[in-house]
């Protein structure tokens, strides 16, 4: 073998090597899917494209290598037995396949028709998402909010990939001030895992967080309409929850919500008080045709662990969209 043949083996061997030593450490690309308002998909007269999706990530968690599915809220319209019938049969879809969190939105509390009466919900039922289900025996479950026994609809869960830790803080529509206080001991607890808050109404479609002592946007969860502003507990919204738990931990890299209707979309990238970068997301096409036309979104976290490539994709129509609003990339802050 010649000098040159003999050089181009000795660094193939080397690109092989550390390919295999990047896969074996566990180093490859992993995939959060994320599922903003299915509300519309639920009531009889829609297309049920929550089957369509769930039955869609099933079939592409080992090539894409999913992770997580995170459900933003309004699993349903009226909060009614038939609505969540039709939910609970899409999301069983995943049941043993891949974990998953949901929170509750406003249209799945109370009375149901979004105006949040009180904070009763069918997903609590034990036939549902409740205690005694499946959704709360899942194995990546680390808890629920302990001051609500007969209740999930706040929850934490961890996992892990690329030899890193990662905890999800699931948190109901609009916060009560001692449940915030609860999320804030879990964060603390884990000081080791990257932090990813999803909740149903936080960012708004101008790319800012909802901020009601600066000025009332629309559907904010401070809106006198909403009942939960009168319950015990009060209200959290966006900014309250930067200012009490988000921005406080150097551990925290996004959040996510959906509601907001408008173009749906939002994003900010604010600074915490560790330095990190924490990437506020608002997406939602409850207000598209068909009741959004099956559009989910998929994070999916780079093997360089400082980058995240965002895209929204309906397996319904087999399309992506690819606006800059749509499709973009994040980064990552070093370390924890």
């Amino acid at each position: 073998m010649n000098k040159s043949k003999m050089l181009r083996t000795f660094f193939l061997c080397i690109l092989v090597s550390t390919a295999l030593r990047t896969i074996a450490k566990g180093e490859e690309d992993f995939t959060i899917i994320v599922l903003p308002d299915t509300q519309n998909y639920v009531e009889p007269h829609q297309i049920n494209h929550f089957a369509a999706q769930t039955e869609w990530i099933k079939n592409n968690v080992t090539n894409l290598n999913i992770k997580y599915v995170l459900h933003l809220g309004d699993v349903t319209e009226h909060n009614t037995t038939s609505e969540w019938n039709v939910g609970k049969s899409a999301m069983d879809t995943l049941n043993g396949v891949v974990p998953y969190a949901i929170v509750l939105g406003n249209h799945d509390l109370g009375s149901g028709n979004g105006r949040v009466s009180d904070r009763s919900s069918l997903f609590n039922d034990p036939g549902c998402f409740g205690p005694g289900s499946f959704y709360a025996a899942q194995p990546g479950i680390g808890g629920f909010y302990p001051g609500d026994p007969e209740k999930t609809d706040n929850s934490w869960h961890t996992f892990e990939a690329q030899d890193e830790k990662f905890l999800i803080l699931a948190l109901e529509w609009g916060p009560r001030d001692f449940v915030v206080e609860w999320f804030e001991t879990i964060v603390q607890s884990h000081p080791n895992h990257h932090a990813i808050l999803i909740t149903h109404a936080y960012m708004y479609n101008d790319d800012t967080r909802y901020d009601w002592s600066v000025k009332e946007q629309p559907y904010a969860p401070h809106q006198t309409y909403y009942g939960s502003t009168r319950l015990p507990g009060g209200t959290n919204d966006g900014e309250e929850l930067w200012q009490k738990l988000v921005k406080n931990h150097g551990n925290f890299i996004m959040t996510i919500n959906g509601h907001v209707l408008g173009d749906g979309t939002g994003l900010l990238t604010s600074t915490g008080d560790h330095g990190n970068a924490v990437h506020q997301m608002l997406v939602n096409y409850q207000m598209n045709k068909e009741g959004g036309e099956g559009y989910l979104r998929i994070y999916t976290f780079k093997a360089d662990k400082e980058t995240i490539e965002v895209k929204t994709y309906s397996p319904v129509l087999n399309q992506y969209k690819t606006e800059p609003d749509q499709q973009f990339t994040l980064r990552l802050s070093p370390g924890l």
